[in-house]
């Protein structure tokens, strides 16, 4: 291509990076913001549930508030992520400034009375209503909401999981199966840069995965024929994660069909799935499936922590955590799924890293992305986040466990409203 500078294309260039500056940089503060209220009150009533064990009785009646809630004031904005895909992909409606609000009380009573759920769904959806009303402000319509909205989604899943390079990856990544349009680049990129920087500011801390201390130099491969031999047992346990994903999205989606059959009126369907929790509680005879999962009450609780070190995962943890998550969702409670996805993915990884000889703390990393790039059909995303949140030593691991992940969990998926872009097999 023969160069020709223009400078009226660069000046239509700077103008564009100037506009979306001025409207994503306080777009980006502001959910920023949002999230570190949200991390703070997520820590504040899992702490009361742990020093309260008494609350998970409660659970069943936190259902019906939930449900209650949202029959009253939120049926517009019941389908959470799904309605901020599909306003991407056809404005209409618009998105309510409501579901910020409601999303966010849901989910803290979700986790104050032990459902099991994530936070990047609260996150999204706060980012993608608060960047709805950012745009009615600003009187954007057509290409330029879609941006924002997208913006939004990036900026919700920088701030509650501080990687804003995935977040960015994962907003473009996450609307069509297979595509990715680079639309909204630039003001994904900037909302969500400074929607973690924010949330740091306000005093919020991610957790840390120091995965070079804990990986046995010993188990790493030194030469060529021990390199691919690995690689092997990576690509083995990627197809696992693969279906593991499949199997959670397929669930959730099932049991939120069994729940609407079995129980017509909506805000009560919380409460049935809040008495199943509490049977599966004493079926299983432990609470570790309960919340976030990230860390537990005691030193001998099965966590996403605990799954990077030796005997930190027991042979069905992976299996429970799906069951809980898929009854607490599946039955109307709010949250997210990927939370719960990175739990599910690290012990399934630390007990393939048994039965494999590999690495533990590997493998678990390699899990914690592989099953969420597998549920959301994001790998590319999930590999920089891996990278973001382990480092980049063992790249080419956490690549080959995302994409063969992504490649098993064939054209499932949690979010309804994803569109299929390039099929999976040609």
């Amino acid at each position: 291509m023969i160069f020709r500078w223009n400078p009226r294309e660069h000046l239509q260039l700077a103008k564009y990076f100037g506009k979306w500056c001025a409207i994503t940089l306080p777009v980006g503060a502001i959910i920023g913001s949002a999230c570190a209220l949200f991390l703070g009150s997520l820590n504040v009533v899992t702490q009361a549930r742990w020093d309260h064990p008494w609350l998970l009785y409660f659970l069943p009646m936190g259902g019906v508030a939930i449900g209650l809630l949202y029959h009253w004031f939120g049926r517009s904005v019941e389908s959470g992520n799904n309605l901020l895909m599909e306003e991407i992909h056809e404005p209409g409606g618009g998105v309510p400034r409501r579901m910020a609000p409601l999303i966010l009380i849901g989910t803290i009573v979700t986790h104050l009375f032990g459902g099991s759920a994530g936070r990047e769904g609260t996150a999204i959806q706060m980012g993608g209503s608060l960047a709805s009303g950012f745009a009615k402000l600003f009187g954007l319509r057509g290409s330029d909401l879609r941006t924002l909205l997208t913006a939004g989604i990036a900026a919700g899943f920088s701030g509650v999981f501080g990687t804003p390079i995935a977040g960015t990856i994962f907003a473009l990544e996450v609307l069509t199966i297979g595509r990715m349009n680079y639309e909204a680049l630039l003001p994904c990129l900037l909302a969500a840069i400074v929607s973690d920087w924010v949330c740091a500011a306000w005093g919020i801390h991610h957790t840390q995965y120091h995965l070079a201390d804990l990986v046995n130099p010993g188990l790493l491969p030194e030469s060529a024929s021990a390199f691919w031999w690995l690689f092997a047992k990576v690509l083995v346990a990627g197809s696992a994660f693969g279906l593991a994903s499949a199997c959670f999205a397929e669930l959730t989606h099932g049991l939120k069909r069994f729940f609407t059959w079995a129980m017509p009126l909506p805000y009560l369907r919380p409460a049935l799935g809040g008495l199943l929790v509490i049977v599966l509680v004493y079926l299983v005879g432990t609470r570790d499936y309960l919340g976030l999962g990230v860390t537990g009450p005691s030193p001998d609780s099965v966590t996403i922590l605990s799954s990077f070190h030796a005997g930190g995962a027991h042979g069905w943890s992976w299996w429970w955590k799906t069951v809980f998550t898929a009854v607490t969702l599946g039955s109307g409670f709010k949250g997210g799924e990927v939370t719960p996805l990175f739990y599910i993915g690290a012990t399934l990884g630390n007990i393939l890293a048994t039965l494999l000889s590999a690495p533990q703390a590997l493998f678990a990393a390699i899990g914690f992305v592989s099953i969420f790039a597998g549920a959301t059909n994001t790998p590319l995303a999930c590999t920089v986040m891996a990278i973001e949140l382990f480092g980049p030593t063992y790249a080419i691991y956490y690549a080959a466990g995302c994409f063969i992940a992504y490649l098993f969990s064939g054209h499932s998926g949690i979010y309804s409203a994803q569109r299929l872009g390039t099929p999976k097999i040609p």
